[in-house]
């Protein structure tokens, strides 16, 4: 059975877990405390799972003026990928406890951008997995292999340029989805960032939208229809994604994707990176 490319169901992962050839990447996170996923892997996880972390493994902290979570170097990446035993004929998984929108999709998104198309995200995440009852270890397994090979990566011609990114949006060249809830989009409230608003001409999806009420993501039937109503016509390759530090707008990505509408931008610097000039403009409300 092939190995799917956007979101893989946990009975797939299960009859798998003895199988060297598929690595399980534990990507939970707390945006409030950097270290509890960390300390959640330790107490337990997916049998096998290696941990990745969002600010040393998904991320460059030492890239000042591109947001909360810089993208990390393509080489470096590789060596990581090595590190939790990823190469090109590896399936992996990857999951978190927020239905894939910290960090698992920028997990996924990093593997795909260096090339690397066995990858999916587990439906439900962690939190479907223990619900289901489903086996969990607090192993600290580690298989070193070679870096992964360096060949078509796209990581480094990912948009991170906010000049480029305004003069698309003033020539109507893009559409621009936000994946911040609705409230933070607005302005009327900002728990994280140093300015409330959103890039003028922005327009909301949360991601949050991607999920039914159980955590797993809506059929790619439904999320298809949703998307095309944003879409208005233009081809998905026009869409660019983003939110406060390019994590969860990946959720918005990914579920394009797996809507079978391919072909869409991440814009990784984000609100956050947008906002280190203050001379950019902020726009407030709906």
């Amino acid at each position: 059975m092939s190995f799917p490319d956007t979101v893989i169901a946990a009975a797939q992962v299960v009859a798998r877990l003895d199988d060297p050839t598929l690595v399980l990447l534990d990507c939970r996170y707390d945006l409030a405390d950097a270290n509890a996923g960390w300390q959640a892997y330790g107490r337990s996880h997916l049998p096998g799972a290696r941990y990745a972390h969002l600010d040393t493994d998904l991320s460059d902290l030492g890239r000042s003026g591109l947001g909360r979570h810089p993208l990390p170097d393509p080489d470096v990446f590789a060596a990581i990928c090595g590190r939790w035993g990823i190469g090109p004929e590896t399936d992996v998984a990857c999951y978190d406890a927020a239905g894939g929108a910290l960090a698992a999709a920028r997990a996924w998104w990093l593997l795909r951008a260096c090339g690397h198309r066995r990858v999916a995200v587990l439906d439900g995440g962690w939190t479907a997995w223990t619900a289901a009852g489903l086996p969990v270890s607090d192993d600290r397994p580690l298989r070193r292999i070679g870096d992964y090979p360096r060949g078509a990566s796209t990581l480094g011609a990912a948009c991170e340029d906010a000049g480029a990114l305004a003069a698309a949006l003033a020539a109507g060249d893009i559409l621009l989805l936000d994946a911040r809830a609705t409230a933070r989009f607005r302005g009327e409230v900002e728990p994280i960032d140093a300015r409330a608003g959103h890039v003028p001409g922005a327009r909301n999806r949360p991601y949050t939208e991607n999920l039914a009420a159980d955590g797993a993501f809506l059929a790619p039937s439904g999320l298809r229809r949703q998307f095309e109503i944003l879409l208005d016509g233009r081809p998905p390759s026009q869409v660019v994604h983003m939110c406060g530090s390019g994590v969860t707008a990946v959720h918005n990505l990914l579920a394009m994707e797996h809507a079978g509408l391919h072909g869409s931008r991440l814009y990784a610097p984000s609100w956050s990176g947008w906002i280190t000039d203050p001379a950019r403009p902020v726009a407030r409300g709906g």
